[in-house]
């Protein structure tokens, strides 16, 4: 694509319906993913940060197709892959693959090691047995195993070495787009920083793309170029690392970033503590999600949605607020 543009996600939505009674009636709708638009630039790491329950997950699984979206468009390389037959999707899901949260509900316990990060190449038909076999062993490489490991089963493996098999695995068919779901953590603190830096060293080395999701604002912080921030199924922001977490603009974005732990126990921080809890997506509240517990809301925070409006330097926010603040200017 155009400008650098990996993928482009336009007015995505992702609603699923509730039922009610015998013949199954849809009497409403849960809107995980309520109207996301945003880029990934090739070769960066986007953060997606947010509570849990806001639709970080769906999303992703949404962009891959895990899920199928309601609506909306997600163009990678020029191409609506939304748009796309079953047999042509097959073939894109060779760019776009994903690391799951838990490496061991994601590993087959009934298959070797060589069979779970083979059997993308097998699928997809790639190479001879041998040549397949040479693969394994170089990806193993890559992430830090040897060639011992590949008739070993996942439970003879603990968390760190297991989600190096999954990684290993979402490797094998060369992507250029990979999302990480919450990759680091279901892991010990102590294994969290090897598989992070493991993880720039491979994007670094493939030329990879990732949309790394995360509740963990220090681990985004540290493996991030950008960072979009989603609250209640929507984007309230996007912005460059530094700048987001030094200049935090929407009311949402400041809570969170007061919340990050600070290393030295002599050092004072006010927190921003949100009343109230995160509203129901079945019924999420008119005008902006966030106004029922942000301190500044007024009455057109109640009546209409916010846009996410650029404001320079890679800055977006979707708020009433910042609005007023720079028409005042």
């Amino acid at each position: 694509m155009e400008n650098g543009i990996l993928l482009e996600v336009k007015d995505l939505k992702k609603y699923f319906p509730i039922t009610k009674g015998l013949f199954k009636k849809t009497v409403g709708y849960v809107k995980a993913v309520d109207g996301i638009s945003l880029q990934i630039r090739q070769r960066e790491t986007l953060g997606l940060v947010g509570e849990s329950g806001c639709g970080k997950s769906t999303l992703g699984r949404s962009i891959l197709r895990l899920i199928e979206p309601t609506s909306g468009q997600v163009i990678m390389n020029g191409i609506d892959i939304l748009s796309l037959n079953k047999d042509s999707m097959r073939k894109q899901r060779e760019k776009m693959q994903i690391i799951f949260q838990d490496p061991f509900a994601s590993l087959n316990p009934r298959m070797t090691v060589g069979d779970i990060v083979g059997e993308p190449l097998k699928v997809h038909k790639k190479g001879s047995s041998k040549e397949r076999y040479e693969r394994i062993v170089n990806l193993l490489n890559m992430v830090g195993l040897s060639e011992e490991v590949i008739g070993r089963y996942p439970h003879q493996f603990s968390g760190g070495q297991r989600q190096r098999i999954g990684i290993a695995r979402a490797l094998a068919l060369d992507p250029e787009l990979v999302i990480c779901d919450e990759p680091v953590s279901a892991l010990d603190v102590s294994v969290r920083s090897q598989v992070l830096n493991l993880m720039n060293d491979l994007k670094e080395k493939l030329g990879l793309t990732f949309l790394f999701i995360s509740h963990d604002l220090s681990v985004v912080k540290h493996i991030s170029d950008r960072v979009a921030v989603m609250y209640l199924g929507k984007l309230v922001e996007v912005a460059e690392k530094n700048d987001i977490y030094d200049n935090p603009l929407h009311p949402y974005t400041q809570a969170l970033m007061s919340a990050i732990p600070i290393p030295d126990p002599d050092a004072c921080k006010e927190r921003i503590i949100l009343q109230g809890d995160v509203p129901s997506p079945v019924n999420p509240p008119k005008g902006c999600h966030f106004n029922p517990r942000c301190l500044y809301t007024t009455d057109i925070c109640r009546s209409v949605q916010p846009e996410l409006i650029y404001y320079g330097n890679g800055h977006y926010v979707a708020c009433h607020k910042i609005n007023e603040i720079k028409k005042g200017k």
